[in-house]
């Protein structure tokens, strides 16, 4: 059947269309990101979902529909069936994106030698590197032979086939960016149109044949997964894997799971045999604290159900020039902003001569209300040039009055703590409404930030 051919503008951040060029995309506003493609239209119906078999799907009354609740298989790394809810979910298509380098490739072989030894058929296809190259890591990891198939293809249609005539119960593309469809508008590896469609393909392979897919994605210089928006509301699971370039953990956060929890995270550590789980971060975190230092105050934050003590450090000197400087790492620096202007108000420090410097040992991104009475117990500590006891935790939010606000989950703060050997917890007075009696930590409520930095360092 003859095809029309159409040009259409389509945005490579955001994968906006357009009729015309424009020099700014409409939708997310970033400039000289819409260029030309070649759309073959046709007449020909779109073709239904249909697995190997050729049988297609069809409606079904919900009461013929048969629903197996135990379908999960773990993958025996606990941090990351912590954070894909509890193991891998068959039919289940998995995007985990990061910076280069900062292992997911690793991961996914590690992930792939735990299948392996369960006996699982396992398809890892790779349009980065040599069939070679991933042996020389999969024999470092362990993995020697049984049913672990390696492909180097960059090319979607020779993919679905490997996967008709191998048919693995798990599947690993890496990187999506790197495949290429023959049906999509542009001939390009990487473009919207591209990813689009290798996406909805693998989408439907996985929905179709119940084979539980992995795909890996580049990150944008902004950090998120480079490519339409739409690739991360095509998917089941959305993971991201963060860390400092020159730090060895790496952390493993879900920000989007139908099967599951968001915002969990699964804690690793580099090392020259792979990525090493770390079972109590906590501990990890808080291991170089220094006895009698200033300007430093533990927190103890909620990263989806997993309580973590992170420390939170604060340096105030004063100004060299006209206008004071702060700087933030691993805070949002409008929260820092905020909590400074408040102890100004309602503290009465006088903070407007003095440069403030803030950061989260370790590296740790927290973006929860509950630190911010960390950070200004950290704040005060420094300016005042008065340690914080190496025993004490805070948890609290602070409103613009000054008053402490209640926070969530604050019995599993307390028993991480506790665990942790902290002998006082600082939580706002209204969480103490109904909490049990604990032996081996003291539970301190507070009502306001006045009342609280006069409790902590008189």
């Amino acid at each position: 059947m003859a095809k029309k051919k159409e040009t259409k503008y389509v945005c490579q951040s955001c994968g906006y269309e357009s009729a015309k060029w424009m020099g700014k995309c409409p939708n997310c506003q970033q400039w000289s990101t819409l260029e030309e493609e070649t759309v073959h239209v046709s007449n020909q119906a779109v073709s239904k979902r249909q697995d190997f078999s050729g049988n297609t799907t069809k409606a079904l009354p919900i009461k013929d529909i048969l629903y197996t609740k135990e379908n999960r298989l773990s993958t025996r790394i606990d941090e990351l069936d912590r954070v894909l809810g509890g193991g891998i979910v068959s039919g289940s298509l998995v995007l985990i994106g990061g910076d280069p380098g900062i292992g997911k490739s690793t991961l996914l072989l590690q992930v792939s030698a735990q299948l392996h030894a369960l006996k699982q058929r396992v398809l890892y296809v790779s349009g980065e590197e040599s069939a070679s190259q991933i042996k020389m890591r999969a024999e470092r990891l362990g993995i020697k032979d049984g049913e672990f198939y390696i492909y180097p293809e960059t090319d979607m249609t020779s993919v679905l086939q490997a996967i008709e005539t191998i048919k693995p119960q798990y599947v690993i593309i890496d990187s999506i960016q790197t495949m290429v469809h023959e049906q999509a508008s542009s001939g390009v590896a990487g473009s919207v149109s591209q990813i689009r469609e290798n996406t909805a393909t693998l989408m439907h392979t996985a929905k179709a044949n119940n084979i539980a897919i992995f795909i890996v994605g580049h990150v944008t210089k902004e950090g998120t997964i480079a490519g339409p928006r739409m690739l991360e509301h095509m998917v089941d699971t959305v993971l991201y894997f963060e860390g400092e370039k020159h730090q060895s953990f790496r952390m493993l956060r879900a920000v989007k799971n139908r099967f599951g929890s968001t915002n969990e995270i699964g804690v690793f550590e580099m090392s020259q045999h792979g990525l090493k789980q770390i079972k109590n971060p906590s501990e990890f975190f808080l291991e170089e604290r220094i006895k009698g230092a200033n300007g430093s105050a533990v927190v103890v934050s909620v990263e989806g159900t997993r309580p973590i003590l992170v420390e939170v450090q604060c340096l105030i000197t004063p100004t060299a020039f006209g206008n004071a400087r702060r700087t933030a790492s691993g805070l949002d620096y409008n929260r820092v902003a905020l909590i400074m202007a408040v102890l100004e108000k309602r503290a009465g420090m006088l903070l407007q001569m003095q440069d403030a410097y803030f950061k989260v040992a370790g590296g740790v991104k927290l973006d929860e209300p509950a630190i911010d009475l960390a950070i200004a117990v950290s704040l005060a500590s420094s300016y005042w040039e008065k340690e914080t006891a190496l025993t004490d935790a805070f948890v609290g939010e602070i409103g613009l009055t000054g008053e402490i606000r209640r926070v969530s989950q604050i019995t599993d703060r307390i028993k991480e703590a506790s665990k942790l050997g902290f002998k006082r917890i600082f939580i706002p007075k209204n969480n103490l409404v109904g909490l049990p009696e604990y032996k081996n930590i003291e539970v301190i409520g507070i009502a306001t930030i006045k009342e609280a930095l006069h409790i902590i360092f008189k």
